[in-house]
């Protein structure tokens, strides 16, 4: 068990290790770059050994099943993909629902990932990061990269944080994640444009050749984004934490519901993601209620809608 304010304060003011749960998938076999060419939205045919790129895989009506990273790799018949851990079953499930009559495999591999966060983030070349893969990473008003591999030592002297003091970064950065903001497990399933257009900046090509659940991107993209949600921040008034699922209400009337919650330390108060309906203008006042269920009281507390991220450097 760590220390969250001290692991909070490394990741913010300096820079911190965290051992993050990450699934490794191998896509393998003499057609594997053009049957993922066909299933996700990057364009993988260019990707050079080492360089990883953000992408979506969607279902045919557009709607996202995973939001994953593929890597290249020196061999020009394979292709690794990390995604959220506890998604990657899913993600080899989905793709082998597409993947006939074509020369690939794909397999989970016993990966690890650490995740280096914070304003001293090492450079990606920088001497004593040994891993099999290296790629930055982008959140919003913060330095990181991740390290992959079969083992991943953790760099001498870097503190170590633990996973509640990730999360709430990655919540002020408006970071959405597998399982929580994404995936085929949740209900709707997310439009991709619904959790940003930054996403689909970083996630999508409009140059490569068609891909599973192109149309409804390009559609929304040529309309201006007008999604029915948008991923929004939310910074709440009090102390008390809301759990997931509590449901976000504007003048008496529902407009959404929470996906993830954290702590800030430099907002002083609890923070939450959440989509809320494309009528909700931000900033905007909102009460978040839930009900009893099984140990959790039921309850409410007020909270202000804002743009993401709710923090920037």
């Amino acid at each position: 068990m760590t220390d969250v304010t001290a692991d909070y304060l490394a990741l913010k003011r300096s820079v911190a290790a965290v051992r993050v749960p990450r699934d490794v998938i191998r896509v393998f076999g003499a057609d594997a770059v053009s049957f993922l060419q066909g299933q996700i939205s990057q364009d993988v045919a260019n990707l050079q050994p080492g360089e990883s790129r953000l992408a979506l895989i969607l279902e045919p009506q557009g709607k996202v099943d995973a939001w994953v990273r593929v890597w290249g790799r020196g061999q020009s018949n394979e292709i690794l993909m990390d995604c959220e851990g506890g998604s990657g079953q899913l993600v080899v499930d989905r793709l082998n629902r597409f993947r006939m009559r074509v020369k690939a495999e794909l397999e989970l591999l016993d990966w690890q990932c650490v995740a280096l966060r914070g304003p001293d983030c090492p450079a990606v070349d920088s001497p004593g990061l040994s891993a099999e893969l290296k790629g930055e990473v982008a959140w919003a008003g913060m330095k990181g990269l991740d390290l992959l591999g079969p083992q991943v030592s953790l760099p001498d002297g870097m503190h170590v944080a633990g996973l509640a003091a990730f999360d709430s970064v990655r919540i002020e950065s408006g970071w959405p994640a597998m399982g929580t903001e994404l995936g085929a497990q949740l209900e709707p399933k997310v439009i991709p444009a619904e959790a940003g257009q930054w996403l689909i900046d970083a996630s999508v090509s409009f140059t490569k050749g068609c891909y599973t659940g192109q149309e409804l991107v390009a559609r929304v993209d040529s309309r201006g984004n007008n999604t029915p949600r948008n991923l929004r921040g939310l910074v709440i008034s009090s102390n008390v934490l809301p759990p997931v699922g509590a449901q976000i209400f504007v003048d008496e009337q529902l407009r959404g519901t929470i996906t993830s919650v954290g702590e800030s330390l430099d907002l002083r108060a609890p923070v939450a993601l959440g989509y809320v309906h494309r009528s909700v203008e931000v900033p905007s006042q909102a009460m978040l209620r839930w009900p009893a269920l099984g140990a959790v009281a039921g309850g409410e507390v007020a909270a202000q809608i804002r743009e993401l991220p709710l923090l920037m450097a």
